[in-house]
């Protein structure tokens, strides 16, 4: 009896909790629709303006990416270019490589498909071979690497496949996570949560500016084939 007398209390004590919950959203909706009711045209026809703007801004953002090179992944042919390219954008993204390094090919898929993806930074690539001065500079020694170039500074790396869950198979989805991680995109998901599998046997330690992990007097490869 006493068990009986429990559950019923509970039953009604939820159900209170649930009738208070409901009329709490219920006066929240009421109160939206009162202020949406008070609107007068003078008013929405703000409301519509302020959107005409934001949007038209928008637009206009878009086509000055555009005609800056993004929304497209393509090679610079010197050093002289790459300081051009990062002086007009704010976000950059340079992939050094080498032609006899396979992932390097492996970056240059998932590369493309963000460029298009995200048209606020510009994604370019440059032969490491043919950019001594730059690579001593930036002191890139493993290929391929992305220099992360943010207002003209270069603030951040990935080097190899280290942080990408150290496999050659690793998704656009992963590249995606750890560009987000460097505010070098704008992402959308959450950066907590990497794509990639197996997080505890991977773990997520970034390259970021130490100068003590470029190993090597000549480039360094990442790939298995050199």
């Amino acid at each position: 009896m006493a068990a009986d007398t429990s559950v019923e209390i509970f039953s009604k004590v939820l159900e209170t909790q649930l009738l208070q919950a409901t009329k709490t959203v219920e006066q929240q909706l009421d109160a939206e629709l009162e202020k949406l009711d008070q609107i007068d045209e003078d008013e929405l026809e703000l409301l519509k303006q302020r959107r005409l703007e934001a949007l038209k801004k928008s637009q206009q953002q878009k086509q000055e990416w555009l005609s800056k090179g993004h929304g497209e992944y393509r090679e610079i042919p010197s050093e002289r270019d790459f300081f051009q390219e990062v002086k007009e954008s704010k976000n950059v993204v340079c992939h050094f490589y080498r032609d006899t390094t396979f992932r390097c090919l492996i970056l240059d898929k998932h590369l493309a498909i963000l460029a298009k993806k995200h048209i606020e930074t510009k994604f370019i690539k440059l032969n490491a071979e043919k950019s001594p001065f730059l690579c001593e500079r930036l002191r890139i020694k493993v290929i391929p690497t992305l220099a992360l170039v943010k207002d003209g500074k270069t603030q951040d790396y990935v080097v190899g496949f280290t942080d990408l869950g150290n496999t050659d198979d690793f998704t656009t989805e992963t590249l995606e996570w750890r560009l987000g991680c460097a505010n070098i995109i704008t992402y959308s998901g959450n950066l907590m949560d990497p794509p990639f599998q197996s997080q505890k046997k991977f773990g997520t330690s970034f390259t970021k500016l130490d100068k003590k992990m470029i190993r090597g007097k000549a480039y360094d490869s990442d790939s298995d084939e050199d």
